[in-house]
């Protein structure tokens, strides 16, 4: 039986959306998903960029609501944002391990566009490391 995943934020337009895409290029394996809890109207621009520049294309992601998953059983939930861990919904299937990862909100970045997407790159280059190791963890489990 695969190993699902799902990627819990805000907004799902960033952070978990990046790592939903690192994980899918790390484990190809494992089913990952990602949703927010107050989902944003698109994929954020600059994290789409970011991500395209360490060769994985998330252009055709889109936010999702938690509320689609919560009936679900899931292997991990990953909250990778506080926001998401304070107000992570109750979820009725089964969750076997539950996970905080928490990052800076690259959304919040202020300055210039090369300010911002200096954010975008050091949160995207600290998911990359983090969800690497998770997948190596993952993939070390009987």
């Amino acid at each position: 039986m695969k190993t699902s995943v799902l990627i819990l934020c805000t907004g799902n337009s960033c952070r978990s959306q990046m790592a939903e895409g690192f994980l899918k290029s790390f484990a190809p394996s494992i089913e990952v998903h990602s949703a927010g809890t107050r989902p944003a109207g698109r994929v954020h621009p600059l994290a789409v960029a970011v991500m395209r520049e360490a060769g994985i294309d998330i252009g055709g992601h889109h936010p999702k609501s938690v509320g689609g998953f919560l009936g679900r059983s899931f292997d991990y939930v990953v909250m990778v944002c506080d926001d998401a861990k304070e107000s992570c919904p109750i979820f009725t299937g089964e969750v076997r391990h539950r996970l905080h990862l928490g990052f800076d909100d690259p959304a919040g970045a202020t300055g210039s566009e090369g300010e911002r997407l200096a954010v975008f790159r050091r949160v995207r280059d600290e998911i990359a490391d983090s969800f690497r190791r998770f997948a190596l963890e993952i993939e070390r489990e009987p």
